[in-house]
C-alpha cells in the first residue's frame, strides 16, 4: 500500500508540469475501472477491503478532484467531476457500501463522501448527483449493530457543515419538498383513534421517524464512545440553528426535531430506577454539560441530554426553541412525570416513586437555564390543574422527608427569573389587601384568633423573656433609635429570649455578619426581579362583601405559615430549608410582601395572620416550653455547645433537649435575618 501511495504521489506530481485536463480525467477514471474490475476478477469474498487497492484508489480520486477543483473557476464544473456525477459514481458506492462487499467497504465509502463533502469548496449538496447518494448514505447510518460510528459521525457532521454554508440545500436533504400536505397534528382531523401506528405517523411527518439525518444523529448521540456522540451533538446544534422559521418550506422540519429530542428525555426517564435512587444526592445533582466525559448511567446519561437540550433551545432560534421546549414539556413533564407526581398513597413502595420524582423535577429547574425551557416547565407546575396545590400540600406531610423534598422545590422555584412564580404563588392572593382591618378600626378593635388569649395584646417588652432586645452583646444596628425602621427590626429582635440567644458567643456572630447577608440575598432577588415592573406603592385596599371578603393567603403562605408554628418541634434541616424560603420571600422588593411579611404594625382583620403574627404565636408556645429548657443547667452553654455541633466542630452533644435546643438556634437566625433584610430594605425616616 505504500507503494501505490508513493506512485500516486508521483503522478500527480507529474501531471501538475504537464497540461492537466485530458490526463487528469484519464487518471480519475483509471483509478475507478481498476475499482469496478475488482469486481469481475476477484473470487474471494471474503477478502477484507483493506487487504485491496480499493481504498488507496478511492484516495486518489478524492486528490484528482480536490486538484481539479483548485485549477478551475469556482463556478465551473471539472471533466472529473462531470464524469463522477453523470456516471452516477456515488450511487454505486453507496450500493457497494450497503453490501459491504468487500468486508468493510461501507467504511472506506463513509470515508470517500466525508472527505469529498469537508475538501471540495464547490455547493455540492444542490447537485442530484449528490444529494440523492447522500439521502441513501444517510439512511445506511446509525443502524443497529453498526462497527462504523465514527465514520458516520463524520460524514454527518460534514453533511451539516455543507448545510450551513449552503441552507437551501438542507430542503433537498431532509426531502421537505415531498412532505404530503396533510398532517397527523391537524386539529381538523376528527379520529378518534388514540393510537396513530408507526406507519401512519411516518406518513404524514416532513421526516422519517426511524430515518433521515434527525434520526440518525440523535441514534449518534447515544454511542458510549464520547468523540461520537458529542459530534452528533454538535451537528444537531448545526441543524437548529438553520430552522428559524424564515422559510416556510424548511419550518416543518423543526417538528420531528423537537418531538426526536423531547422522546430521547422521555426515554432517559422512564430508564430510571426512581426505586433505588437516593432523593437527596437526586435533588443536589451537579451541573452535567453535554460536552464532558462523565462516568455512564441512567442518571448522568438523563441530566447530560437536558443539558444538551438546555443548551440547545438557549442557543437556537427562537421558533425551534419554543417548539423543542414545548415537546419537552408534553412528551417529559406531562407523559412521563406527571403521573409519578400524582400517586395520593404515599405507601413505603410509591413514596420513593415520588421522592425521586420530585427530587428529579426539583434538580431540573434548578439546573435549567434556557427561558422557554423555564417557561415551559413553570407552565407545568402552575398551570397543570391541581399540581401545584397537591405539591404544596406535600410541603406539611406526615414524611418529614416528603416535605423536604416538597420545600426544595418551591425554593428552586422562588430562584428562578419567571414573573409568574412568585405571582402565581403569593402575590395574586395579597393583591386586594383582604388581611388588613377595615380603616374605620383601629389595631384595639382587631378581635383576636381563635385560641388566642388577652396575654397577645401585651407589648413584647412586657414579656420578662423577651426584654432588653440587644443587651446580648452584640452591636446595635445602626439605624436611628426613633425612626419606624428602627422599630421593625428591633420588633424581629425582640421575638427570641435573651436566655437563649446564642449567636453572639461565636465568633462573626455578631449583628454586621447578618446585615451582609441580607444585603447579598435582596441584591439577588432584585436582580431577578428588576424587569417585572412592580409598582412602588401597595395598591389600594379591595372593599368586597360576601365570600370575597374572607382573605386567603395562599397554598405556599399557608403550608409555611403551618409549618412556622410548629418549628420547635420539627427536625433542623426542615426548619433550615421553611425559613431559607420565608427569607427569600421577605427579601424580594414589593410593597406588598413588604407589608404582609416586614411590617410588624399593620391592623390585621379578623382571624388574618401575617409572618410576624405568626412568630409571636410561637413565642408564646417558646414560652411554654421555657420551663423544659430552664431545667437544663447552663443553658447557653448547651446552646453554644449544639452550634458547634451543627456547624462540625463537636461530634456529638449528647443533650437531651437537642431537637427543641436546634430550633431555638434555627429561630434566632430566622429572627436576626428577617431583623437585617428589614434594615437593608426599608428607608430610614429621618426626624
Amino acid at each position: 500500500m505504500e507503494t501505490f501511495s508513493k506512485l500516486g504521489s508521483l503522478l500527480l506530481r507529474a501531471l501538475e508540469t504537464r497540461e492537466p485536463t485530458v490526463e487528469l480525467l484519464e487518471s480519475f477514471i483509471d483509478h475507478w475501472k481498476s475499482i469496478t474490475n475488482y469486481y469481475i476478477q476477484t473470487t474471494d469474498d471474503n477478502r477484507p477491503v483493506s487487504q485491496t487497492d480499493i481504498p488507496w484508489r478511492l484516495r486518489q480520486m478524492l486528490d484528482i478532484l480536490v486538484y481539479e477543483e483548485k485549477q478551475q473557476a469556482v463556478e465551473d464544473t471539472g471533466p472529473c467531476l462531470e464524469y463522477l456525477l453523470q456516471h452516477k459514481l456515488l450511487e454505486t458506492l453507496c450500493t457497494l457500501g450497503k453490501a459491504q462487499y468487500p468486508p468493510g467497504m461501507s467504511q472506506q465509502v463513509l470515508l470517500f463522501f466525508f472527505k469529498l463533502l469537508s475538501q471540495m469548496q464547490k455547493p455540492l449538496l444542490q447537485l442530484v448527483g449528490v444529494y440523492r447518494p447522500v439521502q441513501k448514505l444517510i439512511g445506511l447510518c446509525a443502524l443497529p449493530g453498526s462497527c462504523t460510528e465514527k465514520e458516520e459521525a463524520q460524514f454527518l457532521s460534514a453533511v451539516c457543515s455543507q448545510v450551513k454554508q449552503d441552507p437551501h440545500a438542507l430542503r433537498y436533504i431532509l426531502q421537505v419538498t415531498e412532505r404530503p400536505p396533510a398532517s397527523c397534528t391537524d386539529t381538523t382531523n376528527h379520529n378518534t383513534d388514540p393510537s396513530c401506528n408507526q406507519s401512519e405517523a411516518s406518513a404524514c411527518s416532513p421526516v422519517q421517524s426511524e430515518s433521515g439525518l434527525f434520526w440518525a444523529l440523535l441514534q449518534l448521540t447515544k454511542s458510549h464512545r464520547a468523540s461520537v456522540s458529542h459530534r452528533a451533538c454538535e451537528s444537531l446544534l448545526v441543524l437548529s440553528g438553520l430552522l428559524d422559521g424564515s422559510s416556510e418550506e424548511l419550518l416543518p422540519a423543526g417538528t420531528p426535531l423537537g418531538e426526536l429530542l423531547a422522546r430521547r428525555l422521555q426515554e432517559l426517564h422512564l430508564l430510571l430506577p426512581l426505586e433505588e435512587l437516593d432523593a437527596t444526592e437526586l435533588r443536589s445533582w451537579p451541573p452535567t454539560p453535554w460536552r464532558s466525559e462523565s462516568e455512564p448511567g441512567h442518571v448522568t446519561s438523563f441530566f447530560t441530554w437536558f443539558d444538551f437540550l438546555d443548551h440547545l433551545t438557549r442557543e437556537s432560534p427562537q421558533v425551534l426553541g419554543v417548539h423543542v421546549s414545548q415537546c419537552v414539556r408534553q412528551l417529559w413533564l406531562v407523559d412521563a412525570l406527571h403521573p409519578q407526581l400524582l400517586h395520593t398513597c404515599l405507601c413505603s413502595g410509591l413514596s420513593r416513586w415520588f421522592l425521586a420524582s420530585t427530587s428529579l423535577l426539583c434538580a431540573a429547574v434548578r439546573l435549567v437555564q434556557s427561558p422557554s425551557l423555564l417557561d415551559q416547565m413553570v407552565h407545568f407546575l402552575l398551570r397543570t390543574p391541581s399540581l401545584m396545590e397537591l405539591l404544596l400540600q406535600r410541603c406539611d406531610h406526615i414524611s418529614d422527608q416528603i416535605s423536604m423534598t416538597s420545600l426544595s422545590l418551591v425554593d428552586e422555584l422562588l430562584q428562578k427569573p419567571h414573573e409568574d412564580i412568585l405571582d402565581v404563588l403569593v402575590l395574586s392572593f395579597l393583591r386586594g389587601r383582604r388581611y388588613l382591618s377595615s380603616p374605620a378600626g383601629g389595631q384595639e378593635d382587631r378581635q383576636p384568633e381563635s385560641g388566642e388569649d388577652s396575654e397577645d395584646s401585651q407589648d413584647l417588652e412586657e414579656d420578662p423573656f423577651f426584654s432588653d432586645s440587644l443587651s446580648d452583646g452584640a452591636p446595635p444596628p445602626p439605624p436611628p433609635p426613633q425612626s419606624s425602621s428602627a422599630g421593625v427590626v428591633n420588633s424581629f429582635l425582640c421575638l427570641v429570649p435573651v436566655q437563649v440567644r446564642s449567636a453572639h458567643l461565636l465568633q462573626e456572630g455578631g449583628y454586621e455578619s447578618y446585615v451582609h447577608d441580607a444585603r447579598t440575598l435582596v441584591s439577588q432577588c432584585q436582580a431577578l426581579s428588576q424587569s417585572w415592573n412592580w409598582q412602588q406603592a401597595p395598591p389600594p385596599p379591595a372593599c368586597p362583601s360576601g365570600e370575597d371578603a374572607v382573605f386567603f393567603e395562599g397554598h405556599l403562605l399557608k403550608v409555611l405559615f403551618d409549618r412556622l408554628g410548629r418549628i420547635l418541634e420539627q427536625p433542623y434541616e426542615l426548619n433550615l430549608q421553611l425559613t431559607a424560603i420565608l427569607s427569600r420571600l421577605s427579601a424580594f422588593s414589593h410593597a406588598l410582601l413588604d407589608e404582609y411579611l416586614l411590617d410588624p404594625y399593620i391592623h390585621l382583620s379578623h382571624c388574618c395572620r401575617s409572618l410576624f403574627s405568626v412568630l409571636v404565636r410561637v413565642r408564646q408556645v417558646m414560652a411554654e416550653l421555657m420551663q423544659r429548657i430552664q431545667e437544663v443547667s447552663n443553658v447557653s452553654e448547651k446552646l453554644l455547645d449544639t452550634r458547634r455541633n451543627l456547624i462540625g466542630l463537636n461530634s456529638h452533644t449528647g443533650l437531651e433537649h437537642l431537637t427543641l435546643l436546634k430550633a431555638v438556634i434555627v429561630l434566632e437566625e430566622f429572627c436576626k435575618e428577617l431583623a437585617a433584610i428589614a434594615f437593608v430594605k426599608l428607608p430610614l425616616d429621618q426626624d
